[in-house]
């Protein structure tokens, strides 16, 4: 998808939110910038050292502290002898939670 967006003062540009969807990318992340054949190529980059807001700390935080009371009541799936074998286990939860399909009745000619 591409989209026309306006070169603002200090070259400064907005990427749309559908392309920063598209991408994954949130406020904060970094995009490498690089001249390819006429054109401006935006890449996000990922960097191991990545500085969370308080509040994203506080989500990650409760996540992990959840996390590690789940696995303290023994709430853990495997261990799985090899990758195929977690793959199918996760087949079946998956399907377990997907809702039921409704047949519908066809109505008797009369």
């Amino acid at each position: 998808m591409s989209t026309i967006v306006k070169v603002q003062r200090k070259g400064q540009v907005t990427i749309p939110t559908r392309l920063r969807l598209q991408v994954g990318l949130v406020d904060g992340d970094l995009v490498e910038a690089k001249a390819e054949r006429g054109k401006i190529v935006l890449t996000p980059k990922m960097i191991v050292d990545r500085e969370y807001t308080p509040a994203q700390r506080r989500v990650i935080d409760a996540r992990l502290a959840e996390s590690l009371e789940q696995a303290k009541r023994g709430e853990t799936y495997g261990p799985f002898e090899t990758h195929e074998e977690m793959v199918t286990f996760l087949h079946g939860e998956a399907k377990k939670a997907r809702p039921k399909k409704i047949t519908s009745v066809k109505p008797s000619a009369r």
